[in-house]
């Protein structure tokens, strides 16, 4: 066939767009980004969404209360590393889970939220849809990194990548996207997923590394503090702390980075006015990934004689509180590689002379070590009278869960006091905290979280009667998971640090005192065991059967035998 001067030839037709729902789009950007579990609770205007999780192949876990749901995610994201995702509906649901929103900004963790919204052009002036509120982005940009309001259905996929990008790049912190209900139901063309650039985190300036090995390497009396911030780099930080002798103390958050059990390691104990007065007279403290706040000092830190050389991917951290004499501003596990080798093996120039003149001295490590071993000892003397009732239960737990169990805990004296200090755990397990923000209700709703995404590992809730009621309705949860999970609630009928604080101040105790609820009786109604012991050997046992039992299994331990 000959072409025809000035007639276009017919050509294939164009393709259609490709056309979806607000609700879909949002399940293809999370499952481009590779989420495979998100966690919420089904509401009238988050249906759409619901309906296509499956076919992207995102399982989903539900909670009773949508803190419950911003709770596991916040645990799923701390052991997996990845982000966590929470689904709720619009209003009062969003509102439930903002709590937890709170806690995962505080702790530094990935948590994304999605919801609805009201529609794209809803009016200002109230109208009485269900629902409805001033603002939802208002509300959650106060607590979140940032609250993302899309306005078509092809931006979902630019907001979920936005915000993965932070989770990889920056200083994790939850964010909320917000998606019109009717972009939800509403059929559009989109263009391809889009997804966050693989982009790996840098470490700090080589300069800066130079200058702090230079200062650790002169320090005759060098302290490390490491955060959560310090996680992704436990091996430099071991191996940087044995090449200095360096004592280790750790945040809430930095609960067993380096092995609590290692000879430098005095675990949780900044709060310990020994530690902190040793802290103040090092000649050099390098802070990883902590935020040296009052949360995990419990009272402003005692000026520094030394330099302070702070690791943080946040740069406002080299400001904040205590002022940076090295700023160290990148990753933490490419900065402390690189610090490592900077540092290089310690040894003195002139040691052979030093042997050959007066003989072997005594290894500094050694010195270390036993420098270690007093100043817990000195931890542990301090609090003796009020953590005695604790210690004898978690040597039990201790010595029944596996090297690499999983423990979430509460706001609760029990564990503040008790476990993070305390409550010994194998090299390779992790302690989740609500620490900064302190949300009472985590642990229950955490455990569950964590046995979803880790179910071949240990996990187990340990919680104050007061604090799990805030989320005791997670139960029905982990009974339908039948998972086994053991919470054990030191109870001691109501809110023990509130009444202690009130009697300190001369005040008479007021609603802190609470009549006693049959824990065992409730765990039982929810379908799960309930078992109440009086001696750490009971709790051991009882422990170690839960571990193997499908289900929760709710073990209270009355305070008057605690």
């Amino acid at each position: 066939m000959t072409d025809t001067p000035g007639v276009v030839p017919d050509a294939a037709p164009a393709p259609d767009p490709l056309r979806l729902t607000g609700g879909e789009a949002v399940a293809r950007a999370l499952a481009a980004h590779g989420v495979t579990r998100a966690f919420g609770i089904p509401g009238t205007h988050n249906l759409e969404i619901y309906r296509h999780l499956a076919t992207y192949g995102i399982a989903h876990t539900a909670p009773r209360h949508e803190q419950g749901a911003g709770y596991a995610a916040d645990a799923h994201a701390r052991v997996t590393g990845e982000p966590g995702v929470a689904i709720t509906t619009t209003g009062p649901a969003l509102l439930n889970i903002a709590a937890a929103v709170g806690q995962a900004h505080s702790d530094s963790v990935p948590l994304l939220v999605v919801s609805p919204g009201m529609p794209l052009r809803h009016p200002r002036q109230a109208t009485g849809l269900l629902h409805e509120m001033p603002s939802q982005t208002e509300a959650l940009r106060n607590v979140a990194a940032f609250s993302h309001r899309v306005s078509s259905v092809d931006e979902i996929g630019v907001a979920v990548a936005r915000a993965f990008t932070l989770f990889r790049t920056e200083r994790p912190r939850p964010v909320h996207i917000e998606v019109p209900l009717d972009l939800l139901e509403a059929a559009e063309p989109v263009g391809r997923v889009r997804t966050a650039p693989p982009a790996g985190r840098r470490g700090a300036a080589p300069e800066s590394v130079e200058r702090a090995a230079a200062l650790l390497a002169r320090a005759e009396r060098p302290a490390l503090v490491l955060g959560g911030g310090a996680r992704g780099a436990a091996g430099p930080c071991r191996v940087l702390a044995e090449r200095l002798g360096a004592p280790v103390v750790t945040t809430a958050n930095g609960k067993n980075v380096v092995d609590e059990r290692h000879p430098l390691a005095l675990g949780v104990s900044l709060h310990s006015p020994a530690v902190q007065k040793w802290l103040a007279t090092r000649d050099v403290v390098l802070a990883i990934g902590t935020e040296l706040a009052e949360s995990d000092l419990w009272s402003e830190l005692p000026p520094l004689q030394g330099r302070l050389i702070r690791v943080d991917i946040d740069p406002a951290q080299m400001y904040a509180r205590h002022v940076a004499d090295v700023p160290l501003v990148g990753d933490a596990a490419a900065t402390l590689d690189a610090l490592v080798e900077a540092v290089g093996p310690r040894r003195p120039a002139d040691e052979d002379a030093l042997v050959e003149a007066v003989g072997p001295r005594r290894p500094a490590d050694e010195d270390a070590h036993d420098e270690t071993a007093t100043l817990k000892a000195a931890r542990d003397d301090e609090t003796h009278r009020r953590d005695a009732r604790w210690l004898p239960y978690l040597e039990a737990i201790g010595t029944t869960l596996a090297p690499d169990a999983v423990v979430t805990s509460d706001s609760a004296q029990c564990c503040y006091y008790g476990a993070l200090p305390h409550l010994a755990l194998g090299p390779d397990a992790r302690y989740l905290h609500p620490t900064g923000f302190g949300t009472l209700g985590y642990a229950l709703p955490a455990a569950i979280g964590a046995k979803a995404a880790r179910p071949d590992r240990q996990v187990v809730a340990i919680s104050g009667d007061g604090g799990l009621q805030f989320t005791i309705q997670e139960l029905a949860t982990a009974t339908e998971l039948r998972l086994p999970l053991p919470v054990v609630v030191f109870d001691n009928a109501g809110y023990g640090e509130i009444r202690d604080e009130m009697a300190a101040r001369g005040d008479q105790p007021v609603a802190v005192d609470h009549a006693r609820v049959d824990l065992s009786a409730l765990a039982r109604a929810y379908g799960g065991r309930g078992v109440t012991v009086h001696a750490p050997g009971e709790l051991a046992a009882v422990l170690a059967r839960a571990l193997t039992t499908p289900g929760p299994t709710l073990i209270t331990v009355p305070e008057e035998t605690a």
